[in-house]
């Protein structure tokens, strides 16, 4: 429940869009990143495929990082 996965992109050290799992969406920053955001989330394919990660990524990797730290 608390594990987020967040996916960015950035330009010249700004953030243009970010996928949240908490939100299941892409959000857009700037104009052209709204754009982007728009376009990603009308295909369903594509946001699947980010909700996805969260448990392909996160959730495998979230025992053996946990492990580590202590």
């Amino acid at each position: 429940k608390d594990i987020e996965f967040i996916r960015s992109y950035y330009y010249n050290k700004l953030e243009l869009t970010r996928f949240s799992s908490s939100v299941g969406k892409f959000v857009g920053f700037t104009e052209y990143g709204v754009r982007n955001a728009a376009a990603w989330n009308n295909n369903p394919s594509y946001l699947s495929a980010m909700k996805a990660r969260k448990e392909a990524y996160c959730l495998h990797n979230i025992q053996i990082k946990y492990d580590n730290a202590l």
